[in-house]
């Protein structure tokens, strides 16, 4: 007889664990999470840093949404959603298989914050950037959310995919920096670096809106377009993203260093006077 599914409490009941938590850290945090008995927790392939013994592994197939009735399409089309999102085709599910309390910790993988959000809280649904999943309650789907306008999709700095969480457990979202919270009211709008969108509720419209004249997009250092945010809803807004952290690095790495005209057409004309070229 194949091994019970990790995720039949999720096909069963539609609800997720309902895990305790702690954050630890400050600039390279993670999460340590708690588990009674029979409860589980899913992470990303790799994320684990321990565990108690009495903490069992699972690796599913995709998300494991698909639970035990699911047949290999269903499987094949939860690894196809991580895979675009830029994901791993597994996931590893923790279960707490003794008595008492017991807990496994994960850690990001870049300078950040680890949020702890509760689904439910917000509709049931959340869209993050597309590496920002890190953890959930067992009952947490992972799938995508498509950008339907063209322009948003090559411009919004996410590209057309980004991830979409539903369910109404906790999940463990990692973002770059320092992470701020800001709810619109109907109508309020906010305009963010395309970069630094790092998570939406489903109810807030993203959509883009050109920095301004011709010489803002040519020296302004901040590109063509801006994420315009209309309410309602929340946005979480991050710090640092990762891309432009590693894009930083790289240049030190080649000897460009930093320069203040970095985002604009003046940039190579800083290297070269600064005397980093």
């Amino acid at each position: 007889m194949p091994p019970a599914s990790p995720w039949t409490h999720h096909r069963r009941d539609g609800s997720a664990d309902d895990i305790d938590f702690e954050i630890k850290g400050q600039e390279l945090q993670f999460v340590e999470i708690e588990l009674d008995p029979g409860e589980s927790a899913v992470a990303e392939a790799g994320a684990m840093v321990w565990k108690d013994a009495a903490i069992g592994m699972t690796t599913v197939f995709g998300d494991g949404s698909g639970g035990q009735g699911g047949g290999f399409m269903d499987k094949l089309l939860g690894a196809g959603k991580r895979l675009v999102t830029g994901e791993s085709l597994f996931t590893t599910v923790f279960t707490h298989n003794g008595h008492g309390k017991a807990r496994v910790a994960f850690a990001s993988p870049t300078p950040g914050a680890i949020l702890p959000l509760r689904l439910s809280d917000y509709g049931g649904t959340l869209i993050c950037q597309k590496d920002a999943f890190l953890a959930a309650a067992k009952g947490v789907s992972i799938g995508i959310a498509f950008q339907r306008r063209v322009m948003t999709g090559l411009f919004g700095g996410e590209g057309f995919i980004m991830q979409r969480l539903d369910g109404d457990g906790w999940v463990f979202v990692q973002m770059g920096g320092t992470v701020v919270e800001r709810e619109l009211a109907p109508g309020e709008e906010l305009h963010v670096d395309t970069g630094c969108v790092a998570a939406l509720t489903s109810s807030i419209d993203f959509d883009l809106v050109s920095v301004g004249g011709v010489r803002s997009m040519f020296f302004g250092g901040e590109g063509v377009f801006f994420a315009r945010l209309r309410g309602p809803g929340k946005v979480w807004i991050q710090s640092l993203p990762f891309a432009r952290l590693a894009g930083r690095m790289a240049a030190a790495a080649m000897g460009g260093g930093q320069s203040r005209g970095e985002g604009s057409v003046l940039g190579g004309l800083g290297d070269l006077i600064g005397g980093n070229r």
